[in-house]
């Protein structure tokens, strides 16, 4: 009896004593959990224009070891290895080595495997469970209560519903808080979220107390991306891609009268959900080959958006542009005509420098509708010298060219353009048909879209609303007029141009059938000249009259013997617009009694080439229609003399019992032969044109962008 009195003596002087100490120790091992505990905060997701979802962030756990509470006891050990090897599959030797090894046995915060399911999570607690009717027996149950040290620590995980789509546009995560491409790198500022905090404390009666700060949930994104229409253009370019291929294909799909971006499609597929795996263009000794800058080098190229980053030589499309300038100056006027013969001099004698168009021939005496469809760089630089350097170079800031359009993605380029200095007789000869200057793709789509639209220059968008974490809209991003380039009727006239070179010009392969539509061509020379590479491009809109949609299409060296021929991004535009304008409930304005024709699509899309009027190039170079006989540039049948001729083959003839010759015979040379189905050739080899200028302004990397993207009010879209 005395020494049990002795004891409780010894315990109440300890519990005096000491007893908050050894309290807290306990209730520290007990409550670890919830000290000083990162709440993380759930990063916006992206939706397309109809509230599909591109971009989401599921809630995951990391599992996390407390080595320091199993080691306090020694029967703990193999209960919680074996739980965490049972349920998570880890490896036995690494758990036993982080418990045992001196630089973790005491650590309070071991992660063991991060982003586990919230499945698996349930899954461990059931194992470490004990149901109120157990059948469990006392050793049993016994090594259920010895799992000890074991957390999950919430997190989030950022998923792409549809994997590659989009993939240039939207970007990635590089973990749940930090982005630098796309969509999610230039709004990841607004995107992410604040992360809350719950803090665990004892207070003076020795009781664990908290305190919880809650997150606060990233912004969401509503953009102006149709899920449908990326699809259709995503399955039109890997059908390119498969069947022909090239060094690099983008397409831009915008509204032209706000300056919302549809689709975008701007290289190289990977799938967001994975996006350092090259395995997609590389074999798998090509990957084992790279060292870590090889490697970087690789990832960011896949990562790079071709249609916002890239500068590159644009060719003829953008002839409509610089035709509607010199109007809009009144440098030319609407009824004026050039005469082209096949090239341009420029120089002194004994010192000449000659320009080449691409028929050599020459193409007669033109109206500004046949310069337009018959893509004559002849006649274009006799309008640029009419413009002259100052008011050339004007148009060009005019247009936005050598600028950033400011859209809503970074690193965007800004392409090079000349200088007073810099520019000369034949630098303004050569810009005036899109060669010796760079710029890019959304520069090039955006002055189109101001061309069309009646004048109105839109800044480029892709996001539309931004909503808070409950779903209310916190900010209406509405399409932003910039200014007014051209003339509403000088506009309608260029439409019309660019519908002439549709109907019967170089590029009538891109028509759909039931539909009016206007477009341009381009082929650009690569520099240095003579190399036989080329950029082929062709921008084209449809109806006419309201242009609802407008798409360019870029094909950078596509592997093709001749590189030179502007058909292919015809083709690939055709099949876009063929699916797009009925997904887009466009009208189709060519049919009057209520059918439209099937459009025949190139035969490596399991069709064939079918053009505006049913009209093509046969083997012998004569325009033909659908049934092999010959027409002129009107779609008239005529004569091997250019004779008009009725339907049924006999001849027109006037009041005097002549025979009428067409007046629009100048669009086919008699030099060419170009093979069956081809359209009207565009380009020819020059090395007398010369290559833009070097680039010596700050990097495209810089952007005027934070590493944590930029706000809307810091993008200007307020």
């Amino acid at each position: 009896m005395g020494a049990l009195i002795v004891l409780l003596g010894v315990i109440t002087y300890i519990n005096f004593q000491s007893g908050d100490k050894y309290k807290k120790q306990v209730l520290s091992q007990a409550q670890q959990k919830y000290q000083n505990r990162t709440m993380p905060a759930k990063r916006g997701t992206i939706y397309d224009r109809n509230g599909n979802i591109l971009a989401t962030s599921n809630k995951v756990y990391n599992v996390v070891l407390d080595c320091k509470a199993v080691n306090s006891d020694e029967d703990y050990l193999d209960p919680t290895v074996n739980a965490l090897v049972t349920i998570f599959g880890l490896d036995e030797g690494e758990l036993r080595t982080r418990l045992t090894s001196d630089k973790t046995r005491e650590s309070q915060y071991q992660i063991v495997k991060k982003q586990v399911s919230m499945d698996d999570k349930k899954a461990f607690e059931d194992y470490c469970s004990i149901p109120d009717d157990t059948e469990m027996t006392r050793e049993e149950i016994q090594e259920k209560n010895n799992i000890q040290g074991v957390w999950f620590e919430e997190d989030y995980l950022r998923v792409y519903p549809y994997n590659e789509l989009a993939c240039d546009t939207l970007g990635f995560t590089f973990s749940r808080d930090t982005a630098d491409y796309g969509i999610e790198g230039y709004y990841n500022s607004s995107l992410t979220g604040i992360d809350g905090r719950q803090y665990g404390y004892f207070s003076d009666d020795s009781n664990v107390e908290q305190t919880i700060i809650e997150a606060s949930d990233g912004n969401s994104l509503e953009l102006s991306l149709d899920l449908g229409t990326q699809q259709i253009v995503e399955k039109w370019v890997n059908a390119f891609k498969e069947s022909t291929g090239a060094k690099n294909i983008g397409v831009i799909v915008e509204d032209p009268s706000s300056g919302e971006i549809l689709a975008m499609d701007g290289g190289d597929r990977y799938d967001l959900n994975d996006p350092r795996n090259l395995s997609s263009l590389y074999s798998a000794d090509e990957i084992a080959a790279m060292n870590d800058s090889e490697t970087m080098d690789a990832l960011s190229a896949m990562w790079n958006n071709f249609c916002v980053t890239d500068i590159y030589e644009p060719g003829s499309v953008v002839k409509p542009i610089v035709m509607a300038a010199a109007l809009e100056q009144g440098k030319i006027s609407t009824s004026d005509t050039f005469y082209c013969d096949g090239y341009q001099n420029f120089g002194v004698p004994g010192n000449m420098t000659t320009i080449k168009c691409a028929n050599i021939y020459g193409h007669g005496m033109e109206t500004l509708a046949e310069v337009i469809a018959n893509s004559c760089n002849d006649a274009m630089m006799q309008i640029g010298a009419k413009m002259g350097v100052e008011n050339f170079l004007k148009a060009q800031s005019t247009f936005n060219f050598g600028s950033r359009t400011g859209i809503d993605l970074p690193n965007e380029g800004y392409g090079i353009m000349h200088t007073v200095d810099t520019m000369h007789e034949t630098e303004l000869a050569c810009s005036a048909f899109g060669q010796g200057f760079s710029c890019t793709m959304i520069q090039e789509i955006n002055a189109m879209c101001s061309v069309i639209n009646g004048g109105y220059y839109y800044q480029p968008h892709l996001v539309t609303k931004v909503k808070d974490a409950s779903g209310a809209t916190v900010k209406t991003i509405s399409p932003l007029l910039q200014k007014q380039t051209i003339s509403s009727s000088i506009s309608a006239d260029i439409r019309s141009y660019m519908q002439a070179s549709v109907e019967q010009g170089t590029s009538m392969t891109s028509k759909v059938q039931g539909y009016s539509s206007g477009g341009k061509t381009g082929t650009a020379e690569k520099f240095p000249r003579g190399n036989g590479k080329y950029v082929v491009s062709f921008i084209g809109f449809a109806p006419v009259d309201d242009p609802q949609v407008l798409i360019y299409v870029v094909i950078d060296e596509p592997n093709v013997e001749d590189q030179a021929s502007s058909i292919y991004p015809q083709y690939v535009a055709q099949a876009i617009l063929s699916e797009l304008l009925p997904y887009m409930n466009i009208q189709p304005d060519q049919s009057t009694d209520g059918t439209v024709p099937e459009t025949e699509l190139w035969e490596k899309f399991n069709g064939h080439v079918n053009t505006i009027s049913d009209s093509q190039i046969d083997e012998n170079g004569n325009l033909v229609d659908e049934e092999g006989n010959l027409i002129d540039w009107d779609g008239n049948r005529i004569d091997e003399n250019g004779y008009l001729l009725n339907s049924d083959g006999s001849y027109q003839i006037n009041a005097n019992g002549e025979y009428i010759k067409s007046a629009n015979l100048d669009g086919i040379s008699d030099s060419y032969t170009g093979s069956a189905g081809e359209t009207l050739p565009e380009a020819v080899s020059d090395t007398n044109v010369p290559g833009p200028p070097e680039d010596n302004t700050d990097p495209i990397e810089d952007n005027n962008m934070e590493s944590e993207g930029l706000t809307n009010e810091e993008a200007g879209l307020d």
